[in-house]
């Protein structure tokens, strides 16, 4: 992944930020690190059971 980081504003439905929440607590990831996880593996970047922080 780029070194190169972009900051957004992001708007989700509270039912999906509470299920992002307790993933990333489940994973124990950031949600930063929860939503960039499931992007990436959605993208094909990485394995969709990868586990790691």
């Amino acid at each position: 992944m780029d070194h190169e980081e972009v900051r957004i504003t992001l708007r989700l439905p509270a039912g999906l930020h509470a299920r992002l929440v307790s993933e990333a607590k489940r994973a124990r990831r950031s949600l930063n690190s929860e939503i960039l996880h499931r992007l990436e593996a959605g993208l094909g970047d990485v394995p969709a059971d990868d586990q790691s922080p």
